[in-house]
């Protein structure tokens, strides 16, 4: 899949390499601000019971 990826972008090594960079800070930045907030609720980290 990386290999696709890679031979997909357009451009020499460095501009692949910047491209490659901005397509993983979106990746990043799509689970920080959407995917994250949606699934918090739904996981079991505030339910702490101290006995």
């Amino acid at each position: 899949m990386y290999a696709w990826i890679w031979r997909v972008l357009p451009g020499n090594v460095a501009v692949k390499a910047v491209l490659a960079a901005v397509l993983i800070a979106g990746v990043v930045a799509l689970l920080f601000f959407v995917v994250f907030p949606w699934a918090e609720p739904l996981l079991p980290f505030n339910d702490v019971s101290v006995q």
